[in-house]
Order: structure tokens, then C-alpha cells, then sequence
């Protein structure tokens, strides 16, 4: 999946959320999640066509957020789950799911995830509200499978905090949907985990 899983959100976005995916594919983004579950299925299936045309040349990934209804044009390689959502009888293509906790990984691992997010690591602008944070020492809990540390990574430090502690790699959202430069925003952050 990459060292750096990019969620999406349009009502963030200071560019039309494609341009802003755009750039962040161009700086090194092959993992993107595509949020949007307020849109109608029909409006995020469209967008999420749009988008893997834009991943699918950078063999990147486009996973949706939330449970998907069936469908026979699958536009997306996997789904991106809360736990209280409903999960498929048989786990094909990737799936995450959003944790908290150590108890929430374990159980995400025995469900099925081949990887979560694990928030929040630092208090987060996107998402207030999700408890108080973790801090990058909340990564170093037993993890059953690949960890993305989720909520306040905005800033090359804090990056390199969350992949010393034992991060898998980082998720983010805020800072680069809503960057005057989203571009320059994700490299600096994909140089941080270089370094």
C-alpha cells in the first residue's frame, strides 16, 4: 500500500478533490480511500471512476470507505471499514478498518483487515472529538497486523515519531486536502519516511 494512505474529503479540499488527488499521486500517493458517505452511491461510484483513472496509471489503489453495495462495475480494489460497519461474508480485495484501540485491531485482524488505522495519534483538526490522543508511544501496542497511524500527522516530525514508533505507515486527510499545495505537502511528508 504505500507509506502514506491519503483519505479524502471534497468538503476539506481547497482544489476540486480530484485536482487535489491528482497532486498527491504526482508526489507519490498509491493508496487513496475515498470518504465522500454522504454522497449517493451512484455519485461516489462515478467519482470513485474518475479517480482510479487517475491511481490506475501510477498502479495505484483506490479503496471506498464503508460497507458497498454490489455491483458489476467495481471501480475501486478493496473497502475501507468502521467496525460497527457490516463486513462480507468472504474478505476479497483489501480491507482496512478504522481502530481506536487495541482491542479494536485484534478484533479488525480476526475480521478479516489486512490492515487499520489507528487514531487518534495526535489531536486532529479533520476530526475533533475521537478521545484523547494516543501519541506515537500508542503504536507501540501489539499489532496484529500493518498499522497507519491516523489523526493530526501533518507535518514531517510527526511522521518520522509515528514511523520510529513502529507505524507501517501514516493516513492523512486534512493536511493535504486542504493545502494551498497539496503537491508539495505529500512530498514533504513521503520524505519523512524516506528519511
Amino acid at each position: 500500500m504505500g507509506p502514506l494512505l491519503l483519505f479524502t474529503d471534497r468538503l476539506q479540499a481547497r482544489s476540486p478533490l480530484v485536482a487535489v488527488v491528482a497532486a498527491a499521486v504526482r508526489a507519490g500517493v498509491r493508496s487513496v480511500v475515498l470518504r465522500e458517505r454522504d454522497l449517493p452511491w451512484p455519485s461516489r461510484l462515478a467519482l470513485a471512476r474518475i479517480l482510479n483513472a487517475v491511481l490506475e496509471p501510477a498502479g495505484g489503489r483506490l479503496l471506498v470507505a464503508g460497507p458497498t453495495p454490489e455491483t458489476s462495475e467495481r471501480m475501486f480494489d478493496g473497502c475501507h471499514l468502521a467496525l460497527r460497519d457490516p463486513w462480507p461474508g468472504a474478505v476479497t480485495g483489501l480491507f482496512g478498518c478504522s481502530c481506536h484501540t487495541t482491542a479494536e485491531l485484534a478484533a479488525a485482524a480476526r475480521a478479516g483487515a489486512r490492515y487499520a488505522t489507528l487514531s487518534p495519534i495526535f489531536a486532529s483538526t479533520s476530526k475533533p472529538g475521537y478521545g484523547p490522543a494516543l501519541g506515537p508511544e500508542g503504536l507501540s501496542c501489539p499489532r496484529p497486523l500493518p498499522v497507519y497511524a491516523l489523526g493530526g500527522v501533518e507535518d514531517p516530525g510527526r511522521v518520522r515519531a509515528c514511523w520510529e514508533a513502529g507505524a507501517a505507515g501514516v493516513a492523512v486527510m486534512g493536511a493535504v486536502m486542504r493545502a494551498d499545495d497539496p503537491q508539495a505537502v505529500t512530498s514533504a511528508l513521503l520524505r519523512a519516511v524516506a528519511a
